[in-house]
């Protein structure tokens, strides 16, 4: 019987640079949708999951992210005071008591690869893990990773969470080729390329920012050179699993956002207005008079 998926690395040492000046002396990961850091979306769909352990591994001007998951006594007691009971507690409830922080500092950004080995020393070598990428947002009524652990709960493959992309858009991604017919489908992975030409593309079902790994390819990562653009791949480990034990590639049941560009990060901050029980409305007739001023 595989082992729970009870722990999740989430690489967040990137520096952000796509949203300067923003990101300048603030991780972009804090960047906010509506009253949410990003990142918070992440442990959320993790937690809803059954994680019980967060893996951060963080750079050095990433501080705030420890900050806003770790405890504030002195923020609790003023909130209190002041009879703000509901919102102090919603603070408490963002890491349940039951579920652990832990942190890495990654010295230099080699790559995603590179990033998931800096939690090595907490994942035994037979242990499954979740990878989260803070900048795939995912809307789903089923958190996309919580789809992908019962699948790995009834298969113990590693698998990662695709979705298909024009192909001009491949050379940004990773690329499987497996038999993904439809939504909710999954298949083992024959091949995966990582950032290729839409010529040598097996496919243009890309990976995006959710995995379940093997707790093998840390040695992988470990021993592995620099791969495209110069970096540690994760993608690259990851196509030495495939032939034994094996990796699936799944079609998730959900939307993914990407807010590590402007636009996506803008269309998720529009989408969860849409959907915030308080703002649903107002902000539909803001949009509508902002078209309406526009024609």
């Amino acid at each position: 019987m595989a082992r729970l998926v009870k722990k999740a690395v989430f690489p967040v040492a990137g520096l952000g640079t796509r949203f300067l000046p923003a990101t300048k002396a603030q991780p972009k990961e804090m960047l906010t949708i509506i009253d949410k850091p990003i990142i918070q979306f992440a442990v959320e769909e993790a937690i809803a999951a059954g994680i019980t352990h967060l893996i951060f591994v963080i750079g050095r001007t990433k501080r705030s992210i420890a900050d806003h998951f770790d405890a504030n006594p002195e923020l609790d007691t003023l909130l209190r005071s002041k009879g703000k009971d509901t919102i102090a507690d919603q603070l408490n409830s963002i890491v349940p008591k039951d579920v652990a922080c832990i942190y890495f500092r990654q010295a230099e950004a080699l790559g995603l690869g590179h990033a998931v080995a800096c939690a090595a020393s907490v994942i035994d070598d037979d242990e499954p893990f979740a990878v989260l990428l803070a900048d795939d947002l995912m809307r789903a009524d089923v958190p996309v990773l919580k789809q992908m652990i019962d699948i790995y709960d009834t298969t113990g493959r590693s698998i990662v969470a695709v979705e298909p992309v024009e192909f001009s858009m491949v050379e940004s991604y990773g690329i499987v080729d497996a038999d993904l017919p439809d939504v909710g489908s999954f298949g083992k992975l024959r091949n995966v390329v990582e950032k290729p030409k839409p010529a040598n593309a097996p496919s243009n079902q890309a990976i995006v920012g959710r995995y379940i790994l093997d707790g093998s390819i840390m040695k992988i990562l470990k021993e592995q050179g620099p791969g495209a653009g110069g970096e540690i791949q994760l993608t690259d480990a990851i196509s030495q699993l495939i032939p034994e034990p094996g990796v699936d590639a799944y079609r998730f049941e959900g939307r993914r956002y990407d807010c590590g560009s402007k636009l996506g990060f803008l269309e998720a901050t529009m989408a969860s207005a849409l959907a915030h029980p308080e703002f649903r409305q107002p902000v539909r007739d803001l949009m509508k008079s902002m078209l309406d001023e526009q024609q």
